[in-house]
């Protein structure tokens, strides 16, 4: 007999499918409906900020996050973020991107350096990424724990700020991955907003 694991406190909730099932749908509709049942789940249960889609690229097979992301096509990932993040936010709720960005494996993510020339990442990485915020209007995005052409993706001003502020216009905030900082100065000055899931790094120092 199979249990689900549950716990008491935890919430009732609809157990879905995997983003990259509701791709294989190659249809916004369903993007949208999936959307629409998790954005009536949250404000049951006064949730505000959903933290997802997310829309790295399933290229790797033994990516182990595979299940939350929409595939190994761009176009299509970025068609369906839209979708989601339009149904969820239409409802009051923030939708956050994540893994921003080329967060494609798990294994050595917190220190794994990402090496991709611009081309690729404006042709593969970056595509769902830009489509969510430009025709969905997404209210924030998550910074990863990799690093990109030798920046931590939570320090790198070419991400956060000269392409997701400049170039895509984006006006929401940037949230770390959970303990994905990797100091305290430079995520600020790169356009990081806010530390998770503890302020470890943004606390206040006591002196005495």
């Amino acid at each position: 007999l199979y249990v689900a694991y549950t716990h008491p406190t935890s919430a009732k909730a609809t157990a879905l499918p995997s983003a990259l099932g509701v791709a294989a749908s190659f249809d916004p509709k369903v993007a949208a409906a999936f959307g629409d049942v998790i954005a009536t789940e949250m404000n049951d249960l006064g949730l505000h900020v959903f933290e997802a889609p997310g829309v790295n690229l399933a290229r790797l097979p033994i990516l182990g996050r595979n299940f939350e992301y929409f595939g190994e096509d761009p176009f299509l990932s970025g068609s369906m973020a839209v979708a989601e993040t339009r149904a969820v936010q239409s409802r009051g709720l923030l939708v956050m991107l994540k893994h921003f960005v080329a967060n494609e494996q798990e294994t050595n993510r917190q220190t794994i350096q990402e090496t991709v020339s611009h081309q690729t990442l404006r042709e593969l990485y970056l595509l769902p990424f830009e489509m969510a915020v430009k025709d969905g209007k997404a209210a924030a995005v998550m910074c990863a724990y990799n690093y990109v052409n030798g920046q931590s993706s939570c320090e790198n001003r070419e991400m956060l700020t000269d392409v997701l502020r400049t170039d895509w216009g984006f006006t929401g905030y940037v949230q770390s991955d959970f303990f994905a900082m990797k100091s305290t100065v430079a995520p600020l000055k790169a356009g990081m907003d806010h530390e998770m899931p503890l302020p470890s790094l943004w606390a206040p120092v006591r002196l005495d």
